[in-house]
């Protein structure tokens, strides 16, 4: 059975089978134990999952980090919220680090769809009242669901490390392409370093798509820190470090909130030679090639911090900037 305190006897937390370690982490840093629940998959794939403690009138937490394969999680986490509903729990929040689908955000040509929004209409459909992420890819995903979003920012976390570790003065904040270039203002704005772009244009004097990386701003004897949301197969992270270290830099380093890093990401990052890639858990690594110099830390003390906002119907404004 669970031990809950006087004061908060109805919050429960509840961990899908995606990255139990993460759930563990914040229920020990909250001084709770997760839901002992029964979670099986059968011969034909479909998910099923019991609690084995009443959930009645309680405020439940369903903490899921979606990595691959990300179908089978986003199911586990849907069914695990209509068990909660149906077995009356009096709230219930979504909460998922590394949100489903979130870059699919909107339509760039016909007939395409909008994925971000679908989840967020099956979360709302299967009775979740709330969702709690980190680091969405596009903010307007906050929009797709008719209730709360508690959108968490990764950047303290990661430049609290940074200011630790390195001396910023010497340092530039760089965006690898121009759609990042709001977090990179963001990144600029917490550690007083000036910005650079690298900026990647199609060369017409050569056949099919051959890339040409132009950097806007002074690297030049600087260490470059490549700032953006996630790292999936990352091409486009490691071709900017490449072209930062043809333009002088003396370091670069890597500073991203979800290491996804599918496919041939270990690859690439490692032949990129970074000098360091700091990452946040929020999806476990699962790379089959050992990824050199690279650094973890652990989101769960703000994911515990938001939960207990949330649960004592405190201010969780402060952890969006990252400010408390």
């Amino acid at each position: 059975m669970s031990t809950h305190t006087a004061n908060n006897k109805h919050l429960m937390l509840f961990s899908g089978r995606a990255y139990p370690e993460l759930a563990q982490e914040v229920a020990e840093i909250m001084g709770e134990e997760l839901v002992p629940t029964r979670a099986l998959t059968y011969a034909n794939s479909e998910i099923y999952v019991r609690f084995e403690e009443s959930v009645r009138g309680c405020d439940a937490f369903v903490i899921q980090s979606h990595t691959a394969p990300v179908n089978e999680w986003l199911m586990e986490q849907l069914i695990m919220v209509d068990a909660l509903k149906r077995a009356s729990a009096k709230r219930i929040t979504v909460v998922a680090p590394f949100y489903p689908y979130a870059r699919q955000d909107k339509k760039h040509l016909g007939r395409e769809p909008i994925s971000a929004r679908l989840v967020a209409d099956l979360y709302r459909a299967a009775g979740a009242d709330r969702i709690m992420s980190v680091d969405l890819h596009a903010s307007q995903i906050q929009g797709f669901f008719d209730g709360p979003v508690d959108h968490l920012w990764g950047l303290p976390v990661l430049s609290d490390y940074v200011q630790a570790n390195y001396d910023v003065a010497d340092m530039c904040v760089v965006s690898p392409d121009a759609g990042r270039v709001r977090l990179a203002d963001m990144w600029t704005d917490v550690l007083g370093t000036p910005l650079a772009i690298v900026h990647k244009r199609r060369d017409h004097d050569k056949a099919n798509t051959i890339a040409v990386h132009e950097v806007v701003g002074e690297v030049e004897g600087k260490v470059c820190l490549l700032v953006d949301d996630m790292i999936d197969t990352a091409g486009t992270i490691a071709q900017a470090a490449t072209a930062l270290k043809e333009r002088g830099a003396t370091k670069v380093i890597a500073a991203t909130t979800h290491p996804i890093f599918s496919g041939p990401a270990a690859q690439r990052l490692n032949e990129a030679g970074f000098d360091e890639i700091i990452v946040t858990n929020t999806l476990p690594i699962r790379s089959e090639q050992p990824i050199e110099n690279l650094t973890v830390l652990s989101i769960a003390p703000l994911l515990a911090k938001a939960i207990s906002a949330v649960f004592n119907d405190g201010s969780v404004t402060s952890l969006f900037a990252g400010k408390a």
